[in-house]
């Protein structure tokens, strides 16, 4: 039972996550060597090339489709790694998973402001309870520091987050047409042609690859074959054979790994007012969803 395609994809999407986890100070530390743009254009046409061998046989996209590709690129990749990036720079990389772990809030916002669904009591009350908690989370610079870069960064969090629910809206109506890598490549190609103006700006204005450090080298290994190539085609992969409601259980990963990382590599600290923002997100969460405790690490030991 435990290689049936339901647990392959269970742990392809607990890697993936753990990759995506890991990923948040493993490129704030490359960014202190690489501008953002440079490293957003090079993870995703060096990903794009590396599953070209893998693709090169499934590329046909039908005509209808093409829109919903091209916009799951732009949201999933190009707004949310433009704005993750640029949070990088500014926040706390432990920061970054807890505000993408609200992504359900942001679903229930948008069903109920463009589709008029009527929430449940038990679910507004829910997402009142993390939205309180992505305001802890990224007013933590006012409440400890004050005003400073951090409180942007946060925000640009929030932004790279809705990006997220963009391309969760538009790859569902064509994932069940196309194989995984088909997708994965082509919003990796689309997308970095996006980067491409601000990475031919970069190379002009700071010519990087002139002071290119391990950083930099380890940003861009990590992006390419992990977070990228890797984690993107084992989570598009994942969420083909499972049930859709059961994929948002595993972004719940990323905030620990993140942190299991960069305490020790970064020097970061979860602080008390970081710990209630991420209790009141995971409790409205929770509260709203009713299947926190179902956690995907448990449903392999069953």
């Amino acid at each position: 039972m435990f290689f049936s395609a339901r647990y392959k994809a269970i742990l392809a999407l607990i890697i993936a996550n753990v990759l995506w986890g890991f990923a948040s100070p493993v490129f704030k530390l490359a960014l202190q060597n690489l501008p953002p743009f440079t490293l957003a254009y090079l993870r995703f046409f060096g990903a794009a090339l590396l599953l070209l061998p893998f693709a090169i046989n499934k590329l046909k996209v039908h005509r209808k489709d093409w829109g919903n590709l091209l916009l799951l690129s732009f949201f999933g990749i190009t707004v949310n790694i433009t704005f993750f990036f640029l949070g990088l720079e500014r926040a706390p990389s432990i920061n970054a998973p807890i505000i993408a772990s609200s992504a359900p809030v942001f679903l229930y916002l948008s069903s109920i402001l463009f589709l008029k669904e009527k929430p449940k009591r038990k679910v507004l009350i829910g997402i009142i309870f993390s939205l309180l908690g992505i305001l802890v989370i990224v007013g933590q610079p006012l409440i400890e520091t004050g005003m400073d870069g951090n409180l942007l960064g946060n925000f640009y969090f929030v932004l790279a987050t809705i990006g997220a629910v963009g391309h969760a809206i538009f790859s569902k109506k064509i994932m069940d047409k196309y194989s995984a890598v088909t997708i994965t490549f082509w919003s990796f190609l689309l997308s970095s042609f996006t980067f491409l103006p601000q990475y031919l700006y970069e190379m002009v204005k700071y010519q990087p690859f002139n002071a290119l450090d391990y950083k930099g080298i380890i940003g861009l290994v990590y992006g390419i074959v992990f977070s990228s190539a890797l984690a993107y085609f084992l989570f598009e992969w994942g969420i083909q054979k499972i049930q859709a409601q059961e994929v948002g259980l595993f972004t719940y990963i990323d905030p620990i790994a993140a942190i299991l990382l960069a305490v020790p590599l970064l020097g970061e600290t979860v602080t008390p007012v970081y710990l209630i923002g991420a209790l009141l997100v995971f409790g409205g969460i929770f509260l709203a969803e009713g299947r926190l405790h179902w956690h995907p690490i448990l449903k392999l030991r069953k």
